[in-house]
């Protein structure tokens, strides 16, 4: 009965893993929280978000590029289901960074996940996005999008270390 012993040791691999399925459920609960935003937002900021981003999300947008490299079109059902498959990789990924991190850098953990969570936001939606051609610059949205992105990763990352703090309790 390891697990109930409390002891504070842990493994890289082990932090990795709890940080990935941490990571998935930050993910499903950060698109939910940005689903409720996004259907209570203005219907012109809606129209202006939808028009920058071409009607695809960015993920859609990075499958349909990468299929495209490789010769391969896509229809939209497939850049669809890519584009999802790309997001949740990059939700757990990031959570598996964040499983790591968390102990063994100082302040990664700062303000119960939030700085982890507002750097992802700015790290993917506000620089890597535009910076690998996927979406518009950041002008280019309503200043909706932007708040809701950061909300969305505000409880990603509080999401994933509250659960990486319950899984340290166990240990």
């Amino acid at each position: 009965m390891r697990l109930l012993t409390r002891n504070r040791r842990s493994t890289l691999a082990a932090d990795v893993a709890l940080g990935a399925l941490a990571g998935a459920a930050a993910t499903f609960l950060m698109d939910r929280a940005t689903t409720v935003l996004y259907e209570r937002e203005d219907d012109a900021a809606k129209r202006r978000e939808d028009a920058a981003r071409g009607g695809e999300t960015a993920f859609a947008s990075a499958a349909r590029k990468v299929a495209s490299a490789f010769g391969v079109e896509l229809t939209d059902a497939q850049r669809k289901t890519a584009g999802s498959a790309l997001h949740w990789a990059i939700g757990v990924g990031a959570g598996a960074a964040y499983g790591a991190l968390r102990r063994r850098v100082p302040g990664a953990d700062a303000g119960q996940g939030t700085a982890f969570g507002t750097a992802l936001f700015l790290l993917v939606d506000e620089a890597a996005t535009t910076a690998l051609g996927l979406t518009p610059p950041p002008s280019a949205f309503p200043w909706q999008a932007h708040a809701r992105g950061l909300a969305g990763h505000l409880v990603y990352g509080v999401v994933a270390d509250t659960l990486l703090d319950a899984a340290d309790r166990l240990r």
